[in-house]
């Protein structure tokens, strides 16, 4: 359950978040707000799972269910709190290119940065969800890749590092239809050291 994650905590740990160029205060703190609701939509459906009998546990319909509808919902919420995690752990740095472990990585996987860059751009105006940068466990190299909501195409195997939210609600309040002066701004502010801690777990 993820009853103890509160939205106002990334702030408290981060405050340059309600201080970056290209975002306003008050778009970072309606941001989390969407954030703590997945929270605790996540926690309502645990514990909806958590009180299900055991007949309408086994009595599964794929046309529709309570424990169909349920596990469904999970995923987007679950995805919903992961996803926000790693977008607001990634924001409030100084931007520019990434650390020479990462960026060697990044070069190789992709022929040069600004290929990779001009690729993450690209797949984030094309989303219509997310776009993450994930480590591919299984070809051992990095990978941009398209999310249209918080639970559908994950890559198995695969471990996002970096996650730019390309949801209306991440940048209308301070862009609104211009959604690449936003990713400009994403990029003015990733915090790349964070994306190496994430990069050197997997």
């Amino acid at each position: 359950m993820f009853e103890k994650k509160i939205a106002i905590d990334f702030v408290k740990a981060k405050p340059e978040l309600l201080k970056m160029d290209g975002f306003s205060e008050k778009s970072i703190l309606e941001h989390l707000k969407l954030y703590q609701g997945y929270v605790n939509k996540y926690n309502e459906i645990m514990e909806k799972l958590d009180a299900l009998s055991i007949d309408e546990a086994k009595n599964g319909n794929a046309t529709f269910s309570t424990i169909r509808e349920l596990k469904v919902e999970l995923t987007f919420a679950i995805g919903g709190v992961k996803n926000h995690e790693i977008y607001f752990s990634n924001l409030g740095g100084k931007g520019g290119k990434p650390n020479s472990k990462l960026l060697k990585q990044i070069e190789k996987d992709f022929g040069s940065y600004e290929k990779w860059e001009a690729d993450f751009k690209g797949s984030a105006l094309s989303a219509r969800g997310w776009v993450w940068l994930a480590w591919d466990r299984d070809a051992n190299m990095l990978m941009n890749v398209i999310g249209d909501a918080q639970n559908t195409f994950p890559i198995w195997n695969a471990k996002p590092i970096l996650a730019l939210d390309m949801y209306e609600h991440a940048f209308w309040l301070d862009y609104q239809t211009n959604k690449s002066a936003y990713i400009d701004a994403f990029f003015k502010n990733i915090d790349w050291n964070d994306v190496l801690k994430k990069f050197e777990k997997v």
